[in-house]
This record gives structure tokens, sequence and C-alpha cells, in this order.
């Protein structure tokens, strides 16, 4: 079997990247030759070598163990629970929902389940969830922004910020490769009532904002956020390097009053 399946891979991901054999050889500084014989199954790689040949070809972790396991091969990326990581890592992630209080931020994982939220977090879906019964028991961001019991109902302009949002999710399936996670979610999300069935074809004739605005408002509470995404540098674990962690900031002092106020709830 993986005398099939890693030569599909390497010709799967080659492909979506766009390059040649020759292209690849010489981005990974080996010849051409050697390339054609591993994506017929003429040649077996080494570990080195499907590493060697995944990293310009910009292939998550998750999906370079994968390609190991097809070739055979022990998988080389640590794939930890959140609650495995390093106590150093765990610590700065506590430190950063603690220092972003009274203000939301949530740690976000590679399908887009929220893996921990702050009280900041927790406060604000407290007071904008439509429907209390209908929160997932592990929510996603995409389905709390969708669906039409949970925060959609107060999202100022929901179809421009759910457009967009759709696009981000359509570009980490694209970056992602064959990730059945993301594919699962995005079915779902396309499910949901009022989705257009035109969104199913990404729109990237506009580029993708550097921070989202989300602003919500409830009877007479209102607040504003410049919403920031951050990522680990150089990860080296699947987690981690799926990881985003996932900033609101308040656009104006009604917002950052209203935020303390939650805060005290």
């Amino acid at each position: 079997m993986s005398d099939r399946l890693f030569p599909a891979l390497l010709r799967y991901w080659r492909g979506r990247r766009g390059l040649s054999q020759l292209d690849l050889a010489i981005e990974a500084g080996v010849s051409a030759r050697h390339v054609s014989f591993l994506e017929s199954g003429r040649a077996r790689p080494s570990e080195e070598m499907v590493l060697r040949l995944l990293s310009p070809l910009r292939v998550p972790l998750r999906g370079q163990n994968e390609a190991l396991r097809a070739a055979g091969l022990p998988p080389h990326f640590p794939e930890p629970g959140l609650e495995e990581l390093d106590p150093n890592i765990q610590q700065a992630l506590e430190q950063m929902m603690t220092q972003q209080e009274p203000f939301p931020l949530v740690v976000v994982g590679g399908d887009f389940t929220i893996l921990r939220a702050n009280h900041g977090a927790q406060a604000l879906f407290g007071t904008f969830i439509a429907e209390p019964a209908c929160m997932p028991k592990s929510p996603d961001l995409f389905t709390l922004l969708f669906h039409p019991q949970l925060l959609r109902p107060f999202v100022h302009d929901w179809p421009g910020l759910a457009r967009r949002l759709l696009g981000r999710l359509q570009r980490e399936v694209l970056q992602r490769g064959d990730d059945d996670r993301l594919q699962a979610l995005l079915e779902r999300i396309m499910a949901f009532p009022d989705v257009p069935l035109a969104w199913r074809h990404p729109d990237f004739s506009t580029e993708a904002p550097a921070a989202q605005t989300l602003r919500l408002t409830r009877d007479r509470i209102r607040v504003g956020f410049l919403v920031a995404i951050t990522k680990l540098s150089a990860p080296q674990q699947v987690l981690l390097d799926e990881l985003s962690i996932e900033s609101c900031f308040p656009l104006d002092e009604a917002t950052r009053e209203t935020c303390k106020r939650l805060a005290l709830t």
C-alpha cells in the first residue's frame, strides 16, 4: 500500500503548489530523475528525503506526518493534545489570556474548535448567545457566527463578515490540502439557513484583511472589536503548527467599559 500512497501524496502536493518535477527537484536540491522515481514508486524514500521534499511544498506538519506514514515510516512531528504541551508553552498561553482581560481571547485549534477562552470571552458569549441551550459542548468559531441561535442574530453586517470568514476557511482548506476536518466543517457551515449556495465558490478577488472587525448589538449593549490572529513561529509540533490565538481589542471607549462591566458578572 505504501508503494502507492506516498507517490500519490507527493504528486498531489506538488500539483497543488503548481510545481513541475524539475521545479521541486531544484527547490529540494535533488535530481529530477529521483523525484520521478519517487512519484512512480520505483524508489522508496527515507525520512530525510520525505521531509526534504515536503518542506519546499509548504506541507503542514500534520500532512508531513501523513506522508511519512504513507511511505511506511514513523511520524516525525509530535502530535500532543493541549494538556500535553510543554509547561512553558502552557504558561505562556495562560499569561496571554490573563493579560488580555477583560477583553476576549480564545485559543483555537486546527479545526477552529475553541480550546481555551479567557473570562472576557466567556462573558461575551454569555451576553450575546441567543439560545444558550444551542451552544455546543466544544464550539468552533464558525458555528458561533453562522448558527442562527448563537452569535449571528447580533452581528452587525452579518453577510459581509460571514463572507469574509468563509473565505478564510476556504483558504485554509486549499492550503492544508486533504484535511477531512476542515472539509466537514465547510459542509456543515454551508448547510446553515440563509447561507447562499454561491458562497460555496471561493472569491479570492479581494485580499484578505490583516484583521477582522466584529461588532455586536443586543438591546442596549453594543461592542466593537478589532480581532487579531497570532500564530506561533517555527512550531515543530502538529498542535502548535495549527494553533491560533485570536485576541479582541476594543474599537472604542464604550466597548472598553462594557467589557469591564461584563467581567464583573
